[in-house]
């Protein structure tokens, strides 16, 4: 892939990862635990884990194709754990 192509995919995909990971927690988690709807959060929670390991197989690509150091790939792991995460890292490191 093209630098630019890497980075704009991996950008789309932390911001939808970041909204899957946000949604997992705000809606379908209550409505697990709250309303006792469980389909939800299993359909979800489907989509956040293919996108989380789509992330994570892009942040290796990219840091192997910018040449970054085993401290970045860090930081895009630790972003993709914390809610909010993936947003910082768009706006810190993938925006021109």
């Amino acid at each position: 892939m093209e630098n630019q192509n890497i980075i704009k995919s991996f950008r789309y995909t932390a911001i939808i990862e970041g909204i899957s990971y946000l949604m997992l927690f705000a809606i379908s988690m209550p409505l697990k635990y709250l309303a006792d709807l469980g389909q939800p959060n299993k359909y979800i929670g489907y989509a956040h884990g293919f996108l989380f390991m789509l992330y994570l197989v892009l942040a290796v690509v990219l840091t192997m194709e910018r040449k970054w150091g085993m401290k970045r790939f860090a930081v895009l792991f630790v972003a993709s754990l914390l809610p909010f995460g993936t947003f910082y890292i768009d706006k810190k490191y993938l925006r021109d």
